[in-house]
């Protein structure tokens, strides 16, 4: 069924998808002790901040007040992500299930901005789902490496040298 999302209000969901992200990254940097992967999940954050900047450039409205305000706004705790996090705040397992957490909601969002995109009608909007959802795979790509590193598993950079005929 077509969805009648205007450009405004896709690039405000984008902006708020991208915060949503941005403070769930920074989080898991900062409860990460591995190095590598404290690494990742803060480039991760950068990212995501980089985005929101671009798409605060684009969005016409003054709903979400300055880019600065809207970004040191309060993490919205409620958040599926956050809460799965905080459940694993205690445990010796925090990169390894942040990764897991954050593998899963990149593939879910991914799912759903594709989704989404196919049922929006303007194709300036549904360009801007389109275009999350190939950053949103990049994101998962990156995360799945180091997951792979951190689990001591064959990186896909090493698979000719484990592979055997």
């Amino acid at each position: 069924m077509p969805q009648e999302f205007n450009y405004q209000e896709a690039i405000r969901v984008a902006i708020e998808t991208e915060k949503e992200l941005m403070d769930f990254y920074q989080h898991a940097a900062d409860i990460t002790l591995d190095p590598a992967a404290k690494k990742v999940f803060q480039t991760l954050a950068e990212d995501e901040r980089e985005h929101a900047r671009h798409f605060f450039s684009l969005y016409g409205g003054e709903t979400l007040g300055t880019f600065e305000q809207f970004i040191a706004g309060p993490a919205k705790s409620h958040s599926t992500m956050m809460h799965e996090l905080e459940k694993q705040f205690t445990s010796d397992i925090k990169e390894r299930r942040a990764m897991e957490i954050a593998m899963r909601e990149e593939q879910d969002l991914e799912k759903n901005l594709r989704l989404t995109a196919s049922r929006i009608v303007d194709p300036m909007a549904r360009k801007v789902f389109e275009g999350m959802a190939l950053e949103t795979r990049q994101h998962y790509e990156v995360i799945e490496s180091e997951y792979a590193r951190l689990m001591a598993m064959v990186h896909e950079t090493d698979i000719d040298t484990y592979v055997r005929e």
